[in-house]
């Protein structure tokens, strides 16, 4: 269905948990281990089910990190079943990629997103407070056999922390056929010095200036390649080329709220409703109306972590 504004929203994205087994410096969470309010595996299928009836057809499973939750196959499968949904993807640090790659594949995984800032192992583990780069790199592999594609690498540079290292994550896109994406590092703090580590995509091009666009479908990545490269490099430029006209998407927490969209604070809860499946999907119709026209980063820091929302 259309929101106010005429944008047609057709994408869901579920955060299963706020859980995650590492603690990356930009996330704006310290006890990444602790279990709060995470939906049931049935009641993800309901609500989901009834976003279905609303018109969404693609679904981006979404933590903290995904792959924690021991049901996730479970989840996945439930959500393939439903009628209307034509997509299911996955967003996950990858660290536990290579033990589920295969049966996430069999449940109705489709693709996958994949967060690697840096190649350097000194660099991922001050990011992430781990040392387990090889295992997200084993990952990636497992996706690639598993037969998961799109595969997109989602990289957040930090002037002085990983920007040096552009150049290593780009030559994956030269090796293998993957979408390298670079994502504007977005201000979830008021204190501005978010803004000033940010580097942006005008930035990586005048780098990189071998990168030429080519056509693309997606209105959130601007993508690029090179010669001799298999897969593709992508930009999003949330921050410095705002996208929100063309914004076709919202987020369901796992505590059972909505939020229609990450620059905004406005959450709508919708549990209430879950045992009555009309009232459910009226009061979906009702919040996607109520979606704003856009983000407000430039002017003030969303009180709602990464954590919380997935990204």
């Amino acid at each position: 269905m259309k929101d106010s504004f005429g944008r047609e929203i057709s994408y869901l994205r579920v955060s299963v948990t706020q859980r995650c087994n590492l603690n990356c410096v930009y996330c704006g969470k310290e006890d990444c281990a602790k279990k709060e309010a995470e939906l049931s595996a049935e009641d993800i299928f309901r609500l989901v089910k009834a976003f279905a009836q609303c018109g969404i057809t693609k679904v981006r499973i979404t933590g903290g990190e995904p792959l924690v939750r021991e049901d996730i196959c479970e989840i996945v499968e439930k959500i393939h079943s439903i009628e209307g949904i034509q997509t299911i993807a996955l967003t996950t640090n990858g660290v536990y990629l290579k033990q589920y790659a295969a049966s996430l594949k069999e449940a109705g995984l489709q693709s996958v997103n994949i967060s690697l800032d840096s190649t350097d192992e000194s660099t991922y583990r001050h990011l992430t407070g781990a040392a387990v780069l090889h295992k997200v790199l084993e990952g990636i592999e497992a996706a690639q056999a598993a037969g998961l594609a799109p595969i997109k690498i989602n990289a957040v540079l930090m002037k002085g922390v990983n920007s040096d290292g552009a150049g290593e994550l780009i030559a994956l896109a030269r090796k293998a056929p993957l979408d390298v994406r670079f994502i504007e590092l977005m201000p979830f703090s008021d204190s501005g010095e978010d803004k000033e580590m940010m580097v942006t995509g005008a930035e990586i091009l005048q780098q990189f200036p071998y990168l030429k666009p080519i056509e693309s479908e997606q209105a959130t990545a601007r993508y690029y390649s090179a010669e001799g490269f298999r897969g593709r490099v992508g930009l999003i430029n949330s921050v410095s080329r705002k996208f929100c006209a063309d914004c076709n998407r919202v987020r369901l927490l796992c505590d059972g709220k909505v939020k229609p969209c990450l620059g905004d604070d406005t959450l709508y809860d919708v549990m209430p409703y879950i045992e009555d499946e009309t009232a459910l999907a009226a009061q979906i119709k009702s919040i996607i109306l109520k979606k704003p026209a856009g983000h407000r980063f430039e002017e003030k820091a969303p009180a709602h972590g990464l954590n919380k929302t997935g990204g």
